[in-house]
């Protein structure tokens, strides 16, 4: 009775001193509550009530509640105990082992210092409290858009899960100081253009909270499917950029004006590497595939078969997760990024502690340093190219469809290059862009290995290059087609392209829509 007492002192003690750190940096205080969930349904009453569930592990939730949802929760039947509070008083701002706001800006800058001809340090943009937002791009030819994938890794979303900050400075670090020694680590910088956000949450992480200055949880704050949009980009979807957080509205714009292939962002809270749809419209703990769900738990493998926390987790079979599986979250990063953009990303949850320690971080970064390198080499599988226009050279943006898979991938708009990321098999792609003939690539053979290269040449119909699309050049394709006239000009309808599904391409102009493209 005496410890119960005490506890319960304890708890009102560390409330009355919470609220006062609250007020300080203007923010209204939440809870983090433990719940016991009878049914993983009832995780979707939190979610839908703007409540952050942080983790699960079958029986109860971590979730993050503003002080007058208590009450409710009472109402609702839930059975619960306050275990902490956000802002948290019990964090140090700088911890032994972590590295501040003001520090990760120095350890950066030395970085680019050091390593000139090999870094740019970039912001992105500042936070609600005029912090930047530091991007560290890593590359043989930092300055030049190079015919190469891009790649992204993500970290602190929520300002107290700071291990994937020092995890990404650590790895930026690896990868220079070995450079010039390890034939690896030079081939993945020489052929990937690397780019590194470790504090994308910086007055989150100033403050010791899940939130950022608004008091949003981030990773609840990006656009949502079907809701905020319903198609991709490429195709005109609804960015409402200006709608959102100043740091979400950064990384959205960044992520934008790239052409990223594969991504990653990291968390703790758990242990798993959790892959998308966290939100496809159903109810948490049912499977939400997407349609590069082989391909995606195979990528999200790679990182975890390396870290053995993750592994061997008796939660997680292989130490891997659909998001949908295991709860349901809506405005997440990853299935905007794969959705909007096209680029797969997953979430990391590198350890069970939300903030251990700072003497667990090089034990941590052993567990995590093969598995943030090889899943970055990832990057370089599947099947990829340039595209380009036939008579000028000129790069195009491009959509790329892979046969029987509805989720396709885009060029960079200013260097033509693709990467579409495929398991080894044989593949039939289709490219397609306003104004050009699609173009159909049967039989490519994608090996367990470096990407296969395929250059796409497009015609925009002009097939006697007189600079004009018209009656001629759909006579002169139907000619060729039905073999009336010998092929003796660069006329870009081969075996290898459509055929004779060009002409009514050519007619109609139709040129961006996938029906079609794909003969049944």
């Amino acid at each position: 009775m005496k410890n119960s007492f005490l506890v319960v002192i304890s708890l009102i003690l560390t409330l009355i001193i919470t609220k006062s750190v609250a007020e300080e940096v203007g923010l209204p205080i939440h809870y983090i509550v433990q719940v016991s969930v009878r049914d993983v349904s009832e995780l979707d009453y939190f979610e839908k009530h703007g409540y952050s569930v942080d983790t699960y592990d079958g029986k109860c939730a971590r979730v993050y509640i503003p002080e007058e949802a208590l009450q409710e929760l009472v109402k609702e039947g839930f059975q619960f105990q306050i275990i902490g509070t956000d802002p948290s008083i019990q964090l140090e701002k700088t911890p032994p082992g972590y590295h501040n706001y003001a520090e990760l800006t120095q350890f950066l800058q030395n970085l680019t210092n050091t390593y000139p001809e090999l870094t740019r340090l970039t912001s992105l943009g500042q936070s609600v409290r005029g912090r930047e937002l530091w991007a560290l791009h890593i590359t043989d030819n930092p300055d030049i858009e190079e015919d190469e994938p891009e790649f992204k890794y993500v970290s602190t979303i929520h300002g107290d899960e700071p291990v994937g900050t020092e995890l990404c400075l650590l790895f930026a670090e690896y990868l220079l100081r070995n450079y010039s020694t390890n034939a690896r680590i030079k081939n993945v910088v020489d052929e990937i253009s690397i780019w590194i956000v470790p504090l994308m949450n910086p007055d989150g992480r100033e403050m010791s909270t899940r939130r950022n200055a608004n008091g949003v949880d981030l990773n609840r704050a990006f656009p949502s499917y079907p809701v905020d949009f319903n198609t991709f980009y490429y195709d005109g979807g609804n960015t409402s950029i200006e709608t959102r957080e100043p740091e979400v509205q950064h990384i959205m714009r960044w992520s934008l004006e790239h052409n990223f292939s594969l991504s990653a962002n990291f968390h703790t809270g758990a242990q798993v590497v959790n892959y998308p749809y966290d939100d496809d419209g159903g109810p948490s703990g049912v499977d939400a595939p997407t349609p590069d769900d082989a391909l995606i738990r195979w990528l999200s493998t790679q990182y975890a078969k390396h870290n053995t926390l993750l592994y061997n987790s008796t939660q997680f079979p292989g130490g891997i997760t659909n998001g949908a599986l295991w709860y349901v979250i809506t405005g997440g990063m990853q299935d905007w990024n794969y959705r909007f953009t096209g680029c797969i990303e997953v979430t990391v949850e590198l350890f069970n502690t939300k903030f251990p320690s700072g003497s667990w971080i090089p034990t941590l970064w052993n567990y995590n340093r093969e598995s943030m390198l090889s899943y970055l080499e990832c990057v370089l599988r599947g099947v990829r190219g340039l595209v380009y226009d036939r008579k000028i050279g000129s790069p195009i943006w491009t959509k790329v469809f892979v046969q029987g898979n509805s989720q396709p991938v885009f060029t960079h708009p200013r260097v033509g290059n693709y990467h579409r990321l495929l398991l080894p098999g044989t593949y039939n792609l289709a490219f397609t862009a306003p104004g050009y003939i699609p173009y159909r690539v049967n039989g490519i053979e994608v090996v367990d290995g470096w990407a296969t290269r395929k250059d796409i040449p497009l015609s925009d119909g002009d097939i006697n290059v007189d600079n004009k699309v018209d009656e001629e050049d759909v006579d002169l394709a139907v000619r060729v087609v039905l073999g009336i006239t010998p092929i003796e000009i660069d006329i870009d309808i081969d075996g290898n392209g459509l055929g004779a599904s060009d002409i009514q391409a050519i007619i109609n102009q139709s040129l961006s829509l996938p029906i079609g493209i794909f003969p049944d």
